[in-house]
């Protein structure tokens, strides 16, 4: 799904935190996530570990130019360190590359004025009127939150007064690490670096929503915030019953098996959370009622560019794009570009003049 979720609102509730270094793990294994209190003796699931060559990339031309893509994923395995020598000889090749989109919200105060600004948006994160999670929820979905917290989260007392949405994602981020699993992997920075060395440069590619008042904004939102508490269900349920649905897709990506990728079910989590952000009645005011079209044509918009400009371009794009029927290649596809997918995908396209899928022609790899 989108990569902007966390993005909508987020970023003006709080500020951001420093990603943490990636550690270098041992050679290729795979190690079972520590058993967490109160779990049923059910089997962990086994995480990836080590040395891991990730998925195949797809390949988009048009003539004799080519834009590779890198499929990318979250949640991936907490303890890799992902090696793809298809992607580093992509990368020397390559005269630009196309960062995943993204949205970016610009609000139009100075540096003061943002000082001003942040204890209003603190106070945005937390529910209107002081209530607590226990008094804007039904005991039932309350009770879940206790047990899942006490697991993860300890005893935290200031959560209690966030909104749903908010304190859904933080439970969130702490599953991941609890069982073993990242956000990304350290697959964007990598790339970074890669990119770095060979000099090719890199290029955001953002929808940009400028916030001209922002402390209308924020009163907007605490007036008409997101319904969130589907979201907040959705991730239980998704804590609950789907990480090890989540670990075998992060294992899939990480191994580059993209035929186990496309079989394994994905979480729901996000288009609960999606449209609970969308739907709100703020939305609509800050110009964020429409955004995957936004950001599907920023991308789109991007991606024709480098082709024209470039005989050889690298992006990232998240996975779901790629092995959607109706994502962002299968959009190209639809304007005349060839879309090519690599080996391993048990459906993949044949091409049109009997040639080996992408990943075989370019390097032999995958």
């Amino acid at each position: 799904m989108r990569p902007w979720i966390p993005l909508l609102c987020f970023a003006l509730a709080a500020p951001a935190l420093p990603a943490a270094p990636l550690q270098t793990p041992p050679p290729a294994s795979t190690t079972t996530a520590p058993p967490v209190p109160g779990d049923v003796p059910l089997l962990a699931p086994v995480v990836v570990s080590g040395v891991v060559p990730g998925p195949g990339l797809w390949k988009v031309s048009k003539g004799e130019h080519v834009l590779w893509v890198l499929g990318t994923l979250s949640p991936l395995p907490g303890n890799i360190r992902w090696e793809s020598r298809e992607v580093e000889q992509v990368l020397a090749q390559s005269k630009q590359v196309l960062l995943e989109p993204k949205i970016k919200l610009k609000a139009d105060v100075g540096f003061f004025g943002k000082l001003f600004l942040l204890p209003s948006a603190y106070g945005a994160r937390k529910n209107p009127d002081g209530k607590t999670l226990e008094q804007v929820m039904d005991a039932p979905t309350y009770a879940r939150w206790r047990v899942l917290k006490q697991k993860y989260l300890g005893d935290d007392s200031g959560i209690e007064r966030w909104r749903p949405l908010f304190a859904a994602q933080e439970l969130y981020k702490k599953a991941l690490k609890a069982n073993g699993l990242s956000a990304n992997g350290g697959v964007p920075g990598t790339v970074a670096a890669l990119a770095k060395r060979d000099g090719v440069p890199e290029t955001s590619v953002e929808y940009r929503v400028e916030i001209q008042h922002p402390r209308d904004a924020l009163k907007a939102f605490k007036a008409a915030a997101p319904s969130d508490l589907e979201c907040f269900n959705r991730t239980l349920d998704s804590i609950e019953h789907d990480l090890p649905a989540m670990t075998a897709r992060a294992n899939a990506w990480a191994t580059g098996d993209l035929g186990e990728l496309r079989r394994l079910p994905d979480s729901h989590r996000r288009d609960a959370c999606v449209t609970a952000v969308t739907s709100a009645g703020f939305a609509h005011q800050l110009g964020l009622d429409d955004v995957p079209a936004q950001m599907e044509a920023t991308w789109l918009a991007a991606a024709r560019k480098a082709l024209a400009d470039n005989p050889t371009s690298f992006a990232l794009l998240p996975m779901d794009e790629l092995l959607s029927s109706g994502g962002y290649l299968a959009k190209l596809k639809a304007q005349g570009y060839t879309v090519e997918a690599p080996l391993g995908l048990d459906d993949a396209p044949a091409t049109s003049d009997g040639t080996v899928p992408a990943a075989a022609a370019s390097t032999g790899t995958h």
